[in-house]
């Protein structure tokens, strides 16, 4: 696309011309990288895994959600793909509504894990905005030196606790940067988002297939994805991992990419 430059992603699986492209998104913290546990199940996929602005290998491009969907579009359109399926975890997961919403000629099936529409109350989000800018000045002054210890501290959340430390993939998120982490916060935290919920219906209305998965355990998201379906409509399904949290791809790698894998196809 003009005027927008593609992010730089890893290339997983064969690259044959005909192979459908399944491009997948990472959560707040992580890296393309993340998803490396669930490629060997996602077989017979061109998997591309983005790094996120403000992540990894695109710490220094800022951008907000909006923004953030042209590049997707961008990075899709470099690689020589019209339209592709997408998985996006968390925060991926809303950036990608984002590119649903504006770049739906870019979108063949959508899978969202563990993911938002936006916070509807105006009081609740201003308090988040403000939760997330004080997030992020405080990575922001423990600086590279601080930025493992903030990690650790980030994955000992309750939202975390059924993700075993193995699995976390601590060494791949120190690949970011305080400043980077910092303005993703800024520009693309869920304070910052509008909420979504009332154009959800505009998926449906475009018949692009919807997938949403959540851990049984997470019910804050688990509930969500149901009130989603709800505003989406027939397009949309709900897909609930037993005994799993918030990082249910991480916790079940085989289950949730097969689950991925059997409704893509």
């Amino acid at each position: 696309m003009e005027g927008y430059t593609a992010l730089p992603a890893r290339t997983f699986g064969p690259t044959a011309p005909g192979v459908p492209t399944l491009v997948l998104l990472h959560g707040f913290t992580q890296t393309g990288e993340s998803w490396a546990p669930l490629v060997d199940h996602l077989a017979g996929y061109r998997l591309l895994a983005p790094d996120a602005p403000g992540h990894g290998a695109a710490s220094s491009v800022a951008a907000d959600l909006w923004a953030i969907a042209d590049l997707l579009a961008a990075t899709l359109a470099a690689g020589g793909v019209e339209r592709a399926n997408w998985a996006g975890y968390s925060m991926g997961g809303r950036m990608l509504l984002h590119l649903a919403l504006s770049h739906p000629e870019r979108v063949a099936k959508l899978v969202l894990i563990s993911t938002s529409a936006g916070i509807e109350d105006p009081g609740e989000r201003a308090a988040r905005r403000q939760a997330d800018e004080a997030l992020a000045e405080r990575i922001e002054g423990g600086g590279s030196q601080g930025l493992q210890a903030f990690l650790t501290e980030w994955l000992a959340q309750p939202l975390f606790a059924t993700l075993p430390a193995d699995r976390a993939g601590l060494g791949q998120r120190l690949a970011n940067t305080p400043a980077g982490l910092a303005s993703s916060l800024r520009l693309a935290g869920v304070g910052a988002q509008e909420p979504l919920w009332a154009r959800l219906r505009e998926l449906g209305d475009r018949g692009i297939p919807v997938l949403l998965i959540a851990g049984e355990l997470d019910r804050k998201y688990s509930d969500q994805a149901a009130a989603m379906v709800a505003r989406i409509g027939p397009s949309a399904r709900t897909h609930v991992v037993p005994g799993a949290g918030h990082a249910c791809h991480l916790e079940r790698p085989e289950e949730v990419a097969g689950v991925i894998s059997r409704w893509l196809s």
